[in-house]
């Protein structure tokens, strides 16, 4: 699992898909998101703007991220 750091929360769970490089763009982030192909702490997600706070966990195929504070 891989420790992302924020410097504010929170932060729009697309943002954070897009700006890790998970996805390669705001749009596609949107789409699978929509899609349900996005968990947020094991449960599926399908808000684009979901508020994301330090100690969630995102998970995307084979990618899992644990957000972090800094």
């Amino acid at each position: 699992m891989r420790v992302v750091e924020i410097s504010k929360e929170p932060v729009e769970l697309y943002k954070i898909l897009k700006f890790e490089g998970i996805v390669a763009s705001g749009g596609e982030a949107k789409a699978v998101i929509d899609d349900g192909q996005v968990l947020v702490n094991g449960e599926v997600e399908t808000r684009k703007r979901k508020k994301i706070v330090s100690g969630d966990i995102i998970e995307f195929m084979d990618e899992k991220i644990q957000i972090s504070l800094k």
